[in-house]
């Protein structure tokens, strides 16, 4: 029988953000909408975009939706049906039933991408509430539906932006925050959280962000995520993360803890060449 304290005792809140593309996804929104239009330039628009730096790492597609020719005939039936058509990693559903309660710890799951709401919604449908979706959000013309303007794109120090908002919101710590992504456009929020005692944690071998998460982690199913929240959060120990993973049907088979150097060596006479060049 409970006691008194154990039968009232409230979950500790703690707030747990996600990226979506390649996050929670195998794949990128936007390949999957150049696909749904016939056009097969998307990355090299992208990348052109990049290197000029003309916009904020992340929000590519969005500038693209506003401003291309070829992309100006997307309307918001064709985003929900970009979200219909994502790969989504094995397991959201359980890792987002999970977060309500892992080991007296409430962990309310937030999704916050540039990709387009509208993409992510209809991707996590029954998965994620709408109102724990912050993605890219535009105005429509009310009678051609065609995009208007960009309302919000949580890119860069976007997520900054909304990562605080929600942290505002929810009454949380920094040291209480999650944050969880695979690319460039994470950085800045990484730092952020870094720095004020937060978790991060990259799901990609991205160079620019693996020096920077607080832990990297590999694999296909959303579940693995738990893994460095129940390490460094609730101190659990590896038998003890093996049996909740049991507790549910599924076995770690395979977990490597390894750190990758990536090194160049050259002989002295090329570096000296080089450093004249």
């Amino acid at each position: 029988m409970k006691t008194m304290s154990e039968a009232t005792r409230i979950p500790r809140q703690y707030l747990f953000a996600s990226d979506f593309d390649q996050t929670l996804s195998f794949n990128d929104s936007g390949l999957i909408l150049s696909e749904l239009l016939g056009s097969s330039d998307f990355e090299e628009k992208v990348a052109g975009l990049s290197r000029a730096h003309f916009v904020q790492q992340g929000a590519e597609l969005a500038y693209l939706l506003l401003h291309d020719p070829e992309y100006r005939c997307v309307r918001k039936e064709h985003l929900i049906e970009v979200g219909k058509r994502v790969h989504l990693k094995q397991n959201i559903q359980m890792l987002s039933h999970l977060l309500t309660d892992l080991d007296g710890r409430h962990f309310a799951f937030y999704v916050i991408s540039a990709a387009p709401e509208e993409v992510i919604q209809s991707a996590l449908e029954g998965i994620v509430p709408k109102d724990h979706i912050y993605g890219t959000r535009f105005a429509y013309h009310p009678d051609t539906g065609e995009i208007q303007s960009i309302l919000r794109v949580p890119a860069g120090y976007g997520k900054v932006a909304v990562l605080e908002e929600l942290r505002t919101k929810l009454q949380v710590s920094h040291d209480r925050v999650v944050y969880v992504g695979d690319g460039s456009s994470d950085l800045h929020v990484m730092l952020h959280l870094n720095r004020l005692d937060g978790l991060t944690v990259a799901v990609s071998e991205n160079k620019y962000l693996t020096p920077i998460a607080k832990r990297t982690l590999l694999s296909d199913n959303a579940l693995s995520v738990l893994v460095p929240v129940l390490e460094e959060i609730a101190g659990w120990d590896s038998p003890k993360i093996r049996a909740l993973f049991e507790a549910h049907g599924l076995v770690l088979r395979e977990w490597d803890k390894i750190r990758t150097d990536s090194v160049t060596i050259c002989e002295s006479s090329q570096a000296s060449e080089l450093h004249h060049v």
